[in-house]
Parts: C-alpha cells; sequence; structure tokens
C-alpha cells in the first residue's frame, strides 16, 4: 500500500497497483477529470482517464483517495 500527496489531497494505492497508474489517477484528478459517482454506493466513484478508468472511493471527512481497482477504459 502507498500513498501520495496530490495537492490538496492522498491518494492511497490500497491494492499496490504500478505506479504509473496512481500517477495517471493523480494527474487525471489535478487536471479536474471526471468523476462518475457509482449510485449504489456513498463516495464511491469511477475516474475515466484516457486509457484506464479507476474506481475510487473518497473518505468525506478527509479527502483522502483510495484507489481500489482499474481497468481498460472503452
Amino acid at each position: 500500500m502507498r500513498t501520495q500527496t496530490c495537492g490538496e489531497f492522498e491518494i492511497e494505492d490500497v491494492l499496490g497497483h504500478p505506479a504509473q497508474m496512481v500517477e495517471e489517477l493523480r494527474a487525471g484528478l489535478s487536471d479536474g477529470a471526471r468523476m462518475l459517482p457509482d449510485p449504489k454506493r456513498a463516495g464511491f466513484y469511477e475516474v475515466r482517464g484516457e486509457e484506464l478508468t479507476y474506481y475510487v472511493h473518497v473518505i468525506p471527512s478527509s479527502g483522502k483517495v483510495l484507489l481500489l481497482a482499474a481497468w481498460p477504459t472503452t
């Protein structure tokens, strides 16, 4: 598990994804990537990048982003 600070929030990689994935997520969030809310789970989102879609949870009290999964964007 790795935690990175990104501007005003942290990204915690829960499952040990490659560093490049975490960096791409960080860049997307910094550039205002669209976060699509999961209709079944409060605080969970899909963040769509050019190559990958990330599934994250944002902890409301701290703003920390937990990277939970990633898959190719279709």
